[in-house]
């Protein structure tokens, strides 16, 4: 377990660095949107190509993807559900994670001023 969790610790570091220099040098929100799809081809990709290396996805999928950006893993649930003809749950899990996603962000940053402010 110290293994796997060191190497989501060291892939979660980089891809958060990654981010963060893709975001400086090009700006909020595009480049945010641009990792979430250069993210999401890349866990594409590496979930293809790690089928038989099943010990590199904790380093490469949970850690650097998953630091560089969520909405990856959030693509590749989607399209597992989608593949596997639940169409109906991939519909609803999008609408269920964007929907309510949006609704917690504007209430935390409510209740945040309502606290802080």
């Amino acid at each position: 377990m110290f293994w796997t969790l060191s190497q989501v610790a060291l892939g979660g570091a980089i891809g958060s660095v990654l981010r963060y220099l893709a975001v400086a040098a090009f700006g909020a929100p595009w480049a945010v949107a641009a990792v979430n799809v250069l993210g999401s081809f890349a866990m594409g990709v590496i979930f293809v190509a790690l089928t038989s290396r099943t010990h590199l996805s904790p380093l490469l999928m949970t850690g650097a993807l998953g630091g560089f950006t969520t909405f990856s893993a959030f693509s590749l649930d989607t399209l597992k559900l989608w593949q596997s003809g639940q169409i109906g749950q991939a519909a609803l899990y999008v609408g269920l994670s964007v929907g309510l996603s949006l609704i917690a962000v504007a209430l935390g940053a409510t209740l945040a001023k309502g606290a802080l402010g």
